[in-house]
Protein backbone atom coordinates (compact mmCIF):
# COMPACT_ATOMS: atom_id res chain seq x y z
CA UNK A 1 0.00 0.00 0.00
CA UNK A 2 1.73 3.56 -0.75
CA UNK A 3 -0.01 6.96 -0.90
CA UNK A 4 -1.44 6.37 -4.09
CA UNK A 5 -3.60 3.97 -2.99
CA UNK A 6 -5.37 5.43 -0.14
CA UNK A 7 -8.29 7.61 -1.24
CA UNK A 8 -7.37 10.46 0.85
CA UNK A 9 -4.41 12.83 0.69
CA UNK A 10 -4.20 13.59 4.12
CA UNK A 11 -3.43 9.97 5.01
CA UNK A 12 -0.21 9.59 5.04
CA UNK A 13 1.82 6.20 3.93
CA UNK A 14 1.34 3.44 6.84
CA UNK A 15 3.81 3.35 9.47
CA UNK A 16 4.62 -0.41 9.72
CA UNK A 17 6.98 -1.82 13.11
CA UNK A 18 4.34 -5.15 12.63
CA UNK A 19 5.47 -5.68 8.70
CA UNK A 20 9.27 -5.58 9.43
CA UNK A 21 8.48 -9.34 9.13
CA UNK A 22 6.13 -9.42 6.25
CA UNK A 23 3.57 -10.14 7.73
CA UNK A 24 0.64 -7.51 6.70
CA UNK A 25 2.51 -7.26 3.37
CA UNK A 26 1.40 -11.48 2.71
CA UNK A 27 -1.84 -10.94 4.48
CA UNK A 28 -3.19 -7.52 3.19
CA UNK A 29 -5.77 -7.68 5.54
CA UNK A 30 -7.72 -10.86 4.03
CA UNK A 31 -5.79 -13.73 5.50
CA UNK A 32 -6.06 -13.21 8.82
CA UNK A 33 -2.53 -14.20 9.24
CA UNK A 34 -2.66 -12.71 12.70
CA UNK A 35 -5.53 -15.21 14.07
CA UNK A 36 -7.65 -12.32 14.73
CA UNK A 37 -11.31 -12.47 13.13
CA UNK A 38 -10.78 -8.98 11.75
CA UNK A 39 -8.42 -6.88 10.91
CA UNK A 40 -7.38 -4.15 12.55
CA UNK A 41 -5.80 -1.97 10.60
CA UNK A 42 -8.39 -2.10 7.99
CA UNK A 43 -10.85 -1.31 10.66
CA UNK A 44 -9.00 1.93 11.15
CA UNK A 45 -8.38 2.47 7.84
CA UNK A 46 -11.97 2.44 7.48
CA UNK A 47 -13.11 4.42 10.30
CA UNK A 48 -10.64 7.15 9.00
CA UNK A 49 -12.55 7.27 5.57
CA UNK A 50 -15.65 7.82 6.84
CA UNK A 51 -14.26 10.88 8.87
CA UNK A 52 -11.88 12.42 6.11
CA UNK A 53 -14.59 14.22 4.04
CA UNK A 54 -15.95 15.96 7.37
CA UNK A 55 -12.07 17.66 8.08
CA UNK A 56 -10.87 18.39 4.94
CA UNK A 57 -11.27 22.30 6.01
CA UNK A 58 -8.73 24.56 8.00
CA UNK A 59 -12.05 25.29 10.09
CA UNK A 60 -14.15 23.06 12.25
CA UNK A 61 -16.68 23.69 14.40
CA UNK A 62 -18.65 20.82 16.86
CA UNK A 63 -19.50 19.85 20.28
CA UNK A 64 -15.95 19.08 22.07
CA UNK A 65 -16.58 15.66 24.25
CA UNK A 66 -15.27 17.61 26.28
CA UNK A 67 -11.61 16.27 25.67
CA UNK A 68 -7.93 16.98 25.48
CA UNK A 69 -4.65 15.82 24.86
CA UNK A 70 -1.33 16.42 26.18
CA UNK A 71 1.70 14.84 23.72
CA UNK A 72 4.87 13.39 25.97
CA UNK A 73 7.31 14.12 22.34
CA UNK A 74 10.10 16.50 23.09
CA UNK A 75 9.14 16.80 27.05
CA UNK A 76 8.88 19.56 28.66
CA UNK A 77 8.09 21.31 25.02
CA UNK A 78 5.05 19.05 24.26
CA UNK A 79 1.82 19.74 22.18
CA UNK A 80 -1.64 20.28 24.01
CA UNK A 81 -4.93 21.55 23.00
CA UNK A 82 -8.55 19.92 22.48
CA UNK A 83 -9.79 16.76 20.50
CA UNK A 84 -12.83 18.00 18.57
CA UNK A 85 -15.40 16.17 16.44
CA UNK A 86 -16.89 17.91 13.23
CA UNK A 87 -20.32 17.08 14.67
CA UNK A 88 -23.09 18.78 17.04
CA UNK A 89 -24.46 17.42 19.65
CA UNK A 90 -24.16 15.16 22.84
CA UNK A 91 -20.44 14.05 22.04
CA UNK A 92 -19.79 13.08 25.19
CA UNK A 93 -19.25 9.36 24.90
CA UNK A 94 -16.72 9.77 22.16
CA UNK A 95 -14.00 10.27 25.13
CA UNK A 96 -15.29 8.08 28.07
CA UNK A 97 -13.99 4.81 27.89
CA UNK A 98 -16.40 4.16 30.88
CA UNK A 99 -19.08 3.93 28.71
CA UNK A 100 -17.59 1.69 25.74
CA UNK A 101 -18.97 -1.23 27.47
CA UNK A 102 -20.22 -3.31 25.21
CA UNK A 103 -19.70 -1.06 22.31
CA UNK A 104 -18.48 -3.11 18.61
CA UNK A 105 -14.59 -2.11 18.22
CA UNK A 106 -16.11 -0.47 14.73
CA UNK A 107 -18.14 1.88 16.48
CA UNK A 108 -14.83 3.15 19.06
CA UNK A 109 -12.70 3.23 16.40
CA UNK A 110 -15.18 5.37 14.42
CA UNK A 111 -15.57 7.76 17.30
CA UNK A 112 -11.79 7.40 18.15
CA UNK A 113 -11.01 8.56 14.46
CA UNK A 114 -13.61 11.33 14.75
CA UNK A 115 -11.95 13.49 17.23
CA UNK A 116 -9.75 16.12 15.84
CA UNK A 117 -6.53 17.02 17.42
CA UNK A 118 -5.69 20.62 17.77
CA UNK A 119 -2.14 21.17 18.40
CA UNK A 120 0.10 24.22 20.56
CA UNK A 121 3.13 23.76 21.80
CA UNK A 122 4.11 24.26 24.80
CA UNK A 123 6.70 24.11 28.04
CA UNK A 124 4.87 21.79 30.26
CA UNK A 125 6.93 23.04 33.51
CA UNK A 126 6.79 26.98 32.23
CA UNK A 127 3.02 27.46 30.91
CA UNK A 128 1.17 30.32 32.11
CA UNK A 129 3.08 32.48 29.66
CA UNK A 130 1.27 31.01 26.97
CA UNK A 131 -1.84 32.57 28.27
CA UNK A 132 -5.35 31.91 26.86
CA UNK A 133 -4.97 28.92 24.76
CA UNK A 134 -3.85 26.97 28.39
CA UNK A 135 -6.61 28.63 29.96
CA UNK A 136 -8.96 26.91 27.78
CA UNK A 137 -7.69 23.38 27.56
CA UNK A 138 -7.49 23.45 31.11
CA UNK A 139 -10.80 25.14 31.66
CA UNK A 140 -12.10 22.13 28.71
CA UNK A 141 -10.44 19.38 31.31
CA UNK A 142 -12.99 20.34 34.15
CA UNK A 143 -15.75 20.42 32.40
CA UNK A 144 -18.62 18.02 32.88
CA UNK A 145 -20.60 18.09 29.41
CA UNK A 146 -19.69 18.60 26.02
CA UNK A 147 -19.38 22.38 24.51
CA UNK A 148 -19.78 24.08 21.53
CA UNK A 149 -16.59 24.96 19.62
CA UNK A 150 -14.39 26.37 16.88
CA UNK A 151 -11.18 25.66 15.87
CA UNK A 152 -8.46 27.08 13.04
CA UNK A 153 -5.73 25.36 12.41
CA UNK A 154 -2.85 26.39 10.05
CA UNK A 155 -3.53 23.03 7.55
CA UNK A 156 -6.42 20.64 6.93
CA UNK A 157 -5.86 18.22 9.37
CA UNK A 158 -3.64 15.06 8.60
CA UNK A 159 -3.26 11.73 10.03
CA UNK A 160 -1.18 8.13 10.13
CA UNK A 161 -2.41 4.50 8.98
CA UNK A 162 0.10 3.00 11.38
CA UNK A 163 0.09 -0.63 11.87
CA UNK A 164 0.17 -1.64 14.79
CA UNK A 165 -3.24 -3.17 16.09
CA UNK A 166 -1.99 -2.37 19.68
CA UNK A 167 -1.90 1.61 19.47
CA UNK A 168 -5.04 3.42 20.35
CA UNK A 169 -7.14 4.87 17.15
CA UNK A 170 -6.17 8.69 16.96
CA UNK A 171 -7.72 11.08 14.97
CA UNK A 172 -5.96 13.50 12.52
CA UNK A 173 -3.89 16.71 13.60
CA UNK A 174 -3.08 19.93 12.66
CA UNK A 175 -1.35 23.01 14.15
CA UNK A 176 -3.80 25.46 15.84
CA UNK A 177 -4.01 28.79 15.25
CA UNK A 178 -6.96 29.48 17.74
CA UNK A 179 -10.35 28.26 19.17
CA UNK A 180 -13.42 29.81 20.51
CA UNK A 181 -14.99 27.05 23.08
CA UNK A 182 -18.84 28.41 25.29
CA UNK A 183 -18.10 28.20 28.48
CA UNK A 184 -19.76 24.99 30.82
CA UNK A 185 -20.14 23.91 34.04
CA UNK A 186 -17.01 22.16 36.04
CA UNK A 187 -17.49 19.02 37.59
CA UNK A 188 -17.47 19.99 41.42
CA UNK A 189 -14.58 17.60 42.86
CA UNK A 190 -12.21 18.84 39.77
CA UNK A 191 -13.29 22.54 40.55
CA UNK A 192 -12.74 22.44 44.01
CA UNK A 193 -8.61 21.04 43.83
CA UNK A 194 -7.66 23.41 40.99
CA UNK A 195 -8.76 26.32 43.20
CA UNK A 196 -7.14 24.33 46.43
CA UNK A 197 -3.65 25.60 45.73
CA UNK A 198 -2.26 23.76 48.94
CA UNK A 199 -3.97 20.67 48.27
CA UNK A 200 -1.47 17.73 46.75
CA UNK A 201 -2.16 15.97 43.62
CA UNK A 202 -2.62 13.00 45.40
CA UNK A 203 -5.24 14.19 47.79
CA UNK A 204 -7.08 16.08 44.72
CA UNK A 205 -7.26 12.25 42.45
CA UNK A 206 -8.07 10.55 45.99
CA UNK A 207 -11.11 13.16 47.45
CA UNK A 208 -11.97 12.63 43.52
CA UNK A 209 -12.29 9.42 43.26
CA UNK A 210 -13.86 8.70 46.18
CA UNK A 211 -16.38 11.18 45.61
CA UNK A 212 -17.52 9.69 42.20
CA UNK A 213 -15.43 10.79 39.82
CA UNK A 214 -14.89 9.23 36.48
CA UNK A 215 -11.44 8.28 36.30
CA UNK A 216 -10.81 9.49 32.48
CA UNK A 217 -11.79 13.24 33.99
CA UNK A 218 -9.65 12.66 36.58
CA UNK A 219 -6.83 11.62 34.38
CA UNK A 220 -7.45 14.71 32.12
CA UNK A 221 -7.73 17.19 35.11
CA UNK A 222 -4.75 15.34 36.00
CA UNK A 223 -2.48 16.28 32.92
CA UNK A 224 -3.74 19.67 32.21
CA UNK A 225 -1.75 21.35 35.67
CA UNK A 226 -5.17 21.53 37.52
CA UNK A 227 -3.97 19.42 40.11
CA UNK A 228 -1.27 20.06 42.69
CA UNK A 229 0.34 22.65 45.24
CA UNK A 230 0.90 26.28 43.61
CA UNK A 231 3.75 26.66 41.98
CA UNK A 232 4.75 22.74 41.47
CA UNK A 233 1.80 22.34 38.97
CA UNK A 234 2.88 20.71 35.98
CA UNK A 235 1.33 19.99 32.11
CA UNK A 236 1.37 15.76 32.44
CA UNK A 237 1.39 13.85 28.87
CA UNK A 238 -1.91 12.10 28.65
CA UNK A 239 -0.32 8.48 28.46
CA UNK A 240 1.73 9.23 31.91
CA UNK A 241 -1.41 10.66 33.57
CA UNK A 242 -2.95 7.33 32.55
CA UNK A 243 -0.46 5.18 34.07
CA UNK A 244 -0.39 7.57 37.12
CA UNK A 245 -4.12 7.82 38.06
Amino acid sequence: MNRTTLPFDWIDPPQNKVAEDGLCIICKGARRLCGKDRCPLMIKFYAQQKTAPLIDFKDLSGSCPPAVFVGRYGYPKVDIGPLLPPIHGDTSIMDKPERWVGKAIDEITDMRFGLVRGKVRIDAKDFAKYGRIVDQVQELALTEKPVDMEASFSHRPRGRLILDDEVQPFGPSARMESMRASSGRFEKYLERSFYENDMKATDAVINAYENGTLISEIQKAFSTATMGVSGNRRFVPTRWSITAV
